[in-house]
């Protein structure tokens, strides 16, 4: 009997991890790999860029951004919401000329009909009345031809796409102008943009670097502990301060006054960071990374 190792080939059963190691070989299946440290972000990073902030801003979710990440954000939202919006104004005047043109046409048919009635009526010739029932069926059967009438003009030219009678129109709908939120998904004022500010750490070794470049870069303007992804923290809104969530646990909330101003402070008034997450802004909780391949059918 052989041994009960991940790596025994003698067995008759295709273990999930035989079948893992092949997959990973051979190119085919899900490939799934946790994110190292370095995809990452830091909690003083902007969810846009993915870099240190220079001039931080919150939300009120605990987002943080950088100033002109976010501003660009906001404004090529709404020069791209504009622009729909024109499009959907312009396909709606269409419309509404093309309902106007065609009550027009009706109006006229119904004209063209009355009028031909009251000429069949006035008119007392049997030539007449014949020529005018001949003319009728005429115009009542018409020509089988294509080309007649004006119709050769309408003919679809199958050479252009926009031109095929499959080609319909695709009908717009009306753009919602509200700009929100690229993490949380919820509408996003300028106005609602927190300034954050940073204490940076009085560490005299490291002193004469950038703060980008330094290991320990900033510290909670309390109790002077060093923050990094593993510590939570949270923002004071009236002063933007960043503390720690243990400072907000064991100092604020016994009297909910600001330690640095002396202020009264509510439970909206604190501001949790959301920390830790990916590199990738389009999420901030999975540290799981998945590449989707063609799978090995039987």
């Amino acid at each position: 009997m052989t041994r009960h190792a991940r790596n025994c080939t003698a067995g008759a059963v295709y273990t999930y991890h035989e079948k893992k190691k092949d997959a990973q070989a051979s190119g085919y299946g899900t490939q799934s790999q946790r994110v190292g440290k370095d995809s990452v972000k830091d909690f003083d990073c902007c969810c846009l860029s993915l870099q240190p902030c220079r001039n931080p801003v919150i939300t009120t979710e605990g987002f943080l951004f950088d100033k002109e990440s976010i501003l660009e954000y906001i404004i090529t939202k709404k020069n791209e919401l504009n622009r729909k919006t024109k499009e959907y104004e312009k396909q709606k005047k269409k419309k509404e000329r093309e309902l106007a043109e065609l009550a027009a046409a009706e109006r006229q048919c119904r004209v063209n009909s009355f009028c031909k009635t009251e000429r069949n009526i006035i008119s007392s010739a049997p030539v007449a009345a014949f020529q005018s029932a001949k003319e009728g069926g005429e115009s009542s059967h018409g020509s089988v031809s294509n080309m007649v009438n004006g119709r050769d003009k309408q003919l679809p030219s199958f050479w252009i796409p926009s031109m095929t009678p499959e080609a319909k129109e695709v009908a717009l709908k009306k753009p919602d102008k509200t700009v929100y939120c690229p993490m949380s998904g919820r509408p996003l004022l300028t106005k609602d943009l927190i300034p954050v500010k940073f204490h940076e750490v009085t560490d005299p070794d490291e002193k004469a670097k950038a703060v980008i470049s330094r290991e320990s870069r900033y510290m909670c303007a309390v109790t002077r502990d060093v923050l990094s992804n593993a510590v939570p923290c949270a923002v004071l809104r009236p002063t933007g301060d960043v503390v720690t969530m243990e400072c907000v646990e064991k100092v604020i909330k016994k009297d909910w006054l600001h330690p640095l101003t002396g202020e009264k402070l509510k439970e909206k008034d604190i501001i949790p960071i959301q920390r830790g997450g990916t590199g990738y802004a389009i999420t901030n909780s999975n540290l799981e990374g998945r590449h989707q391949r063609p799978v090995l059918q039987a």
